[in-house]
């Protein structure tokens, strides 16, 4: 099904928000929004960028900022998406339709086009480095031989980290032994302890 398409099912299948979020759709139609279909909901994009979506829910339906933490928000209507997830996104939720003030949701919707015509979007935050405390088996074995040590300082800090931490964690010495046996070729194939689960 194209994308088209499922925006329209979307919008025509009967559901008790139906005429709740048609509504909403007139009024994003109104601007310079182009619609998509993305998370399996209606998504408005300028320039390839998301700015919001239309969604409905078993007890509400609304409005996706997806930089509406930028939104000026005088009304005090706008919640995070995910609360300790979420840090851009915000949700406008609506639970009738003769909740929709028409002229208040356009500003809204207006400001956050603005905002992306701007540029205003929340940068990600850089991920720490996990640091790597080596346990002296790894090291010795590591440091005997210069294939192992250059392939194990190519690996990511997070792979690094996995095979620090599987041979610290062994309790008796048999056992660390085993695992360094078993981790060596995979250091030197580039391969990080955990691939096969990612």
């Amino acid at each position: 099904m194209e994308k088209s398409e499922k925006v329209e099912s979307y919008y025509a299948t009967e559901h008790h928000f139906q005429k709740g979020i048609q509504q909403l759709r007139s009024l994003v139609l109104k601007t310079s929004l182009e619609e998509t279909f993305k998370w399996m909901f209606p998504t408005y994009t300028l320039n390839q960028k998301n700015v919001l979506s239309i969604c409905r829910f078993k007890k509400h339906f609304g409005i996706w900022f997806f930089n509406g933490v930028f939104l000026q928000d005088e009304k005090k209507v706008l919640e995070n998406a995910q609360e300790g997830k979420t840090q851009a996104m915000r949700h406008w939720k609506f639970y009738q339709v003769a909740g929709i003030n028409e002229t208040t949701v356009r500003a809204y919707i207006n400001e956050a086009i603005e905002n992306e015509r701007k540029g205003i979007k929340l940068m990600p935050k850089k991920k720490l480095v996990p640091k790597v405390v080596m346990p002296e088996e790894l090291t010795n074995a590591l440091g005997g031989n210069p294939a192992h040590k250059k392939a194990f300082e190519r690996l990511s800090p997070y792979k690094q980290k996995d095979y620090a931490e599987y041979i610290a964690l062994a309790k008796l010495a048999k056992t660390k032994k085993s695992r360094l046996e078993k981790i060596l070729p995979m250091i030197l194939e580039g391969k990080g302890l955990n691939d096969k689960y990612r």
